[in-house]
């Protein structure tokens, strides 16, 4: 279905600024308006509203959460019930990870801490109903959505997904835009049926009269791209510079922005926080679930509009429109004198590379088969269920090698630990897969500039070897890691890992 772009204004989130207190989020079935032209769409989200409220605290301060699930008993997407003993399991269940969280693992959203509509039926890992965060880490842009083990693609999808933003001393040290010339932006990409439902695919199309239907897919795209839960809005601005902070809460799209007059965008911070310089940079690309902290300055294109455009994924048809995002019109009259300026140096990041490592951790990214013949996707050829092999030590420092042997890009996702990206390296997928054996094509390579923060996901491509470095701390405990395209995780490209107690 055909519809106009850039006539909706863009919403902002409701904000919850919550210092050292407690919040109950209820999770909800209602109907939103995507688009002026379409018919409200069913949607699931956080206190009655898609994308959720937008939660505010400062660092230090800890905030009580109870995540509260009031939905249906029936999913509103197709469920394959073939994978992870779905079939045993309540049809609809939940648990909220905050993504980005330096939290226990009994708080961090494990995915069989799942439980059902008003805690009827609870998962195996499920240990209390109100989780607490410590907010004890570097202020940054986070984000919360649900991680149920076997759903999360289809629970996200249905709109189980918000901003989570840590304050921070360093930021207000900085004289940068802020207050309302400070946005959230939330991309997501879905498609949506003429009588304005989501449509998520039941199974490949064609399929094998032994495939189980519903059948869950390796990827999934939408053809529309919503910001903040509207398909291609607009937003007024003032001529002058604003900060915008933006999520990649899709599924599998990856996005390269752009703004299309060709001028720069100013990073100034990613998923961990504020780098230690701005880089300027005319295009940005996004993986699921990474986070972006952009300036941009609109002081010259006053009465006029930009479109923030998408570079990748963009076949550039007129069936397909994924290349713009949202437009931004720089109609409104200036309040004041802009005196915000874009900083060149931002924060101090110290390196990791000069401490001890205590072990070097060399992990496939592979491709198999299940028994239907179905694309799976697996983590050093484990699977969920394995035996945890990954088990560092309290407080220690460790290296790992993430070698992708599948022929696209993965983001890689690692709980609790904020990492640095160390390098890069190609190699001979083609030698790989006739004999077993790594051949590099080339030096390693530095990360980007705007890769050189902190971060907790990273894309790993193809045929090519990504090296991070980490510290596991402060919580022992079991975390995950996992391909945070969400059709991936859910099948079956997570794994727990386990951060050991010192003897």
């Amino acid at each position: 279905m055909k519809l106009k772009k850039f006539i909706d204004e863009l919403p902002i989130m409701q904000t919850i600024k919550k210092q050292g207190s407690y919040l109950e989020m209820r999770m909800e079935e209602f109907r939103q308006k995507l688009h002026r032209d379409l018919k409200p769409t069913r949607l699931w989200g956080y206190n009655n509203q898609f994308p959720g409220p937008t939660i505010e605290v400062n660092e230090g301060e800890e905030l009580h959460i109870k995540w509260e699930n009031h939905l249906p008993d029936n999913h509103l997407l197709p469920v394959d019930k073939s994978i992870h003993h779905i079939a045993n399991h309540p049809e609809v269940r939940t648990v909220t990870h905050v993504h980005g969280s330096v939290t226990k693992p009994e708080n961090d959203g494990y995915p069989e801490a799942w439980f059902s509509r008003n805690f009827k039926e609870v998962g195996p890992e499920f240990l209390h109903q109100v989780y607490s965060y410590p907010n004890k880490q570097r202020a940054a842009t986070l984000w919360y959505h649900d991680h149920a083990m076997g759903i999360t693609r289809l629970n996200v999808y249905a709109g189980l997904a918000g901003m989570y933003i840590i304050r921070g001393k360093q930021e207000k040290r900085l004289n940068i835009p802020k207050d309302e010339y400070e946005i959230p932006l939330i991309l997501m990409d879905k498609t949506i049926n003429n009588d304005g439902s989501l449509f998520y695919p039941v199974g490949p199309e064609n399929p094998p009269a032994n495939l189980p239907i519903p059948s869950i897919l390796p990827a999934f795209t939408g053809d529309k791209i919503l910001v903040n839960g509207k398909i291609w809005p607009y937003l007024n601005v003032e001529p002058r510079k604003y900060r915008f902070r933006i999520l990649n809460a899709s599924n599998t799209r990856t996005y390269t922005l752009s703004l299309e007059s060709g001028d720069p965008m100013y990073q100034i911070g990613s998923d961990g926080g504020l780098l230690s310089k701005t880089v300027v940079a005319r295009s940005i690309t996004m993986e699921p679930a990474e986070r972006i902290d952009v300036i941009i300055d609109f002081r010259k294109y006053q009465g006029k509009s930009l479109i923030l455009r998408n570079d990748l994924g963009s076949i550039n048809t007129p069936e397909d429109e994924t290349g713009d995002i949202m437009q931004f019109n720089v109609r409104l009259p200036l309040k004041g004198k802009d005196s915000t300026i874009i900083p060149k140096h931002l924060s101090s990041i110290p390196s990791l590379k000069d401490k001890p490592i205590s072990a070097i951790r060399n992990l496939k990214l592979v491709g198999a088969s299940d028994d239907f013949g179905r694309p799976l996707l697996l983590l050093d050829n484990k699977y969920w269920d394995d035996p945890i092999s990954e088990t560092p030590k309290l407080g220690s420092t460790e290296i790992w090698s993430i070698i992708n042997v599948t022929g696209f890009t993965h983001p890689i996702h690692l709980h609790l630990v904020q990492f640095q990206v160390l390098d890069r390296t190609p190699f001979n997928l083609e030698k790989f897969n006739q004999d077993g054996s790594i051949v590099y094509t080339g030096s390693a390579v530095k990360p980007k500039p705007n890769e050189r923060g902190w971060k907790d996901t990273i894309a790993a491509p193809s045929a090519q070897i990504t090296r991070l470095i980490a510290t596991f701390s402060p919580y022992a405990g079991k975390f995950v890691w996992h391909c945070h395209i969400l059709e991936h995780e859910d099948y079956d490209m997570m794994r727990p890992f386990l951060i050991q107690k010192r003897d």
